[in-house]
């Protein structure tokens, strides 16, 4: 019995330290200081470098910190830790985005794609990595895609706008006089470019 509670209080004590460690990065993170809320989470990962949370946790933050290759070895291990989690795949599309290599962006996504066909942040990844790859039509088919079920989303209407600024410049000007300025009146990508197509 004395080493049965010796024992729950052990992992009770470990559980407060596991808390006070996450507590501590989300206050760092707050201010910004993603050196020191991965810092705190360390002496935990060392006993549980197969966590899950703790490696997306890992990942995201340096993300933030943008040390692009730390952040995709601690994604690569959260999807080992569980397979057919979306989330570590999503993350790894956003770094690709962020440093430029839409392939790998693409490939990710339609990989997602294959298990949930309407994931809203998969598609949208997919949608700017084609967009990268000035592969607009293809593009352009993924935000009709979410619009046919989410017509009045901001985001992929901004996104289809952006694409058709490109091929399309007046149609661009009426997605966003029509539905854009309609749903959200101070959008910002909106307004700056019917300015600029005034000026033309």
């Amino acid at each position: 019995m004395k080493k049965l509670i010796i024992l729950l209080l052990v992992i009770f004590s470990f559980a407060d330290d596991i808390k006070n460690a996450y507590f501590d990065s989300y206050n760092y993170e707050k201010i910004g200081d993603y050196k020191d809320a991965i810092k705190v989470l360390i002496p935990i990962y060392k006993k549980y470098p197969k966590g899950y949370t703790l490696n997306l946790r890992l990942a995201y933050l340096f993300f933030l910190d943008k040390k692009y290759q730390n952040a995709i070895k601690y994604y690569q291990q959260a999807s080992l830790s569980l397979p057919y989690s979306l989330e570590p795949k999503l993350g790894m599309m956003r770094i690709y985005l962020s440093i430029g290599e839409y392939q790998k962006v693409v490939e990710i996504g339609y990989s997602i794609l294959k298990i949930d066909f309407y994931n809203y942040y998969g598609n949208l990844y997919t949608l700017q990595a084609l967009k990268g790859l000035k592969k607009y039509d293809d593009a352009i088919a993924v935000a009709n895609k979410i619009l046919t079920i989410y017509p009045t989303d901001v985001t992929y209407l901004v996104n289809l706008a952006k694409i058709y600024e490109i091929t399309n410049p007046e149609y661009a000007k009426k997605i966003y006089k029509e539905s854009v300025l309609i749903l959200d009146p101070n959008n910002i990508a909106a307004k700056l470019y019917l300015n600029i197509f005034k000026k033309k």
